[in-house]
């Protein structure tokens, strides 16, 4: 396990895009942390260190975001919303789990049983207004 710790939405990002260098075809990310720990910025920089212009949003309110472009496609899921098993059977995670891409999924303990063995989780904590515990498994 890695741990890093942020100071700054920007070094949130930096980790991301350092991180990206690690990652090839069939990479799963499980991001796991409350609002605002800065999921969605570490996420930022692993797209920009994919060497992808996207931009990079929560995909809170379309469930899934899809960013082309780089050394690699991104697949950014974010179960917060998603109410049940059914819900999340339906969005075909199989085909982008075990696709062409890089699948990251933020809110991964909502429904564990959905997320690869392979996957890796990176746990996010607050830990003052600007500070981030950022753990790699």
């Amino acid at each position: 396990m890695a741990t890093f710790i942020s100071n700054s939405p920007a070094e949130t990002e930096a980790i991301g895009r350092q991180f990206a260098k690690e990652l090839n075809v069939g990479s799963i990310l499980a991001l796991e942390g409350e609002l605002g720990s800065g999921k969605t910025q570490f996420t930022k920089g692993l797209v920009a260190g994919l060497e992808s212009s996207a931009p990079v949003t929560s995909p809170t309110f379309t469930i899934v975001h899809e960013y082309p472009g780089g050394r690699l496609p991104v697949y950014h899921f974010d179960f917060f919303r998603l109410e049940n098993r059914e819900s999340v059977a339906q969005l075909g995670l199989d085909d982008y789990f075990f696709g062409d891409g890089v699948s990251v999924i933020e809110w991964p303990d909502r429904f564990p049983e959905f997320i690869p063995k392979q996957a890796r989780w990176i746990l996010f904590e607050i830990r003052s207004e600007n500070a981030r515990m950022i753990n790699i498994k």
